[in-house]
């Protein structure tokens, strides 16, 4: 069968596997979510094929890069074979859908698959992410201060059912000087829109539940267009006491590793000021974390306090719901008396 060239939409909606034959570096950095890398070149060949091709020659560029073609192709070929075992139609991607998705578009077709290409490869899909934050969703936003358990209770709600997209998740980050514990590295902040973008599109015709984030978690910043629609959206704040906040955080991160708890401490220490992070460093050191945390827990609410009111026209977007404490049980009531689920 001829190979396909699809626009992004059709590209998007297609089944069987994504296939990016970028270079790993350009893969790492950022591709389609759920996209596997099959590569063309190594780092090095491309830009032994860019140099070549902006130096000397198209032609000679072209040679080369067959040089480095030929020798994988049986191994490109049982690569696909083992990821794509029920021979499902391919979709393949390069940068701009030019010479390296063609090429490798060609070996796939001739050993018999049904191949389809990205026309305008990566960058017709960076765009389309780029456009996706522009879109009127229709938002509803989970908050609530440090220790709510605001997170469980989306992943609540997901569990039954509620159109949800975790941010942190996301992020790979929690969002506080903690947020890297316990998580995998941070994607690039390329890669973050990607992931979100993706997930805005499943949903677009949706309510969707979001947490309440700073515009920044972790290393990441929430598309500045997307994030002014979330503060422009309706709030529903969980409020619960300050000690059963408290007792959920401690058991949130009892046993992890000092050290990097210290080093969490540290990197707020301007911010919570000379005599705070010495006693809070010695609570810690004590192993008295949850004096530690009272300290830390006082600060965020005050952090978060200023976040709240720092939005226009907060008493309309504002919904408060008292909880007694950091439970899914808990949870399932409220959700149900207030009618979110």
């Amino acid at each position: 069968m001829p190979i396909k060239r699809l626009h992004i939409e059709e590209f998007l909606a297609g089944e069987g596997p994504v296939i990016d034959v970028r270079s790993p570096g350009e893969y790492n950095h950022a591709h389609i979510p759920g996209a596997v890398n099959i590569p063309l070149f190594s780092d090095e060949e491309r830009k032994v094929v860019g140099t070549t091709y902006k130096q000397q020659s198209r032609e000679l560029a072209i040679k080369y890069g067959l040089d480095f073609f030929g020798p994988k192709m049986r191994k490109m070929v049982e690569e696909v074979e083992a990821l794509n075992p029920s021979s499902q139609p391919l979709r393949i991607y390069c940068w701009r859908g030019g010479m390296r998705s063609g090429a490798v578009a060609w070996l796939m077709d001739l050993y018999g698959f049904k191949v389809n290409v990205l026309a305008g490869g990566y960058k017709a899909f960076r765009n389309l992410a780029l456009k996706t934050f522009e879109q009127p969703f229709s938002l509803k936003i989970l908050g609530g201060y440090t220790g709510s358990g605001k997170t469980e209770l989306l992943q609540t709600m997901r569990r039954l059912g509620q159109p949800v997209i975790d941010l942190e998740e996301l992020a790979s980050h929690k969002g506080s000087a903690f947020g890297n514990i316990g998580m995998p590295q941070q994607p690039s902040q390329e890669m973050f829109e990607n992931r979100l973008a993706q997930e805005l599109r499943k949903m677009k015709e949706q309510e969707i539940w979001l947490e309440d984030e700073s515009q920044r978690i972790g290393n990441v910043n929430i598309p500045i267009i997307f994030w002014q629609l979330m503060r422009q959206s309706p709030l529903y704040f969980l409020d619960i006491p300050f000690e059963k906040r408290l007792e959920h955080l401690v058991e949130e991160y009892e046993g992890c590793d000092a050290e990097r708890l210290s080093n969490g401490i540290s990197r707020i220490s301007k911010r919570l000021g000379g005599l705070e992070t010495k006693n809070a460093l010695e609570f810690l050191s004590g192993g008295n974390l949850k004096e530690c945390f009272r300290i830390l827990l006082k600060y965020y609410d005050k952090h978060y306090l200023k976040g709240l009111h720092n939005r226009t026209n907060l008493d309309a977007l504002l919904s408060r719901i008292s909880c007694s404490s950091v439970s899914e049980e808990n949870w399932r009531h409220l959700l149900a008396k207030h009618q979110i689920v």
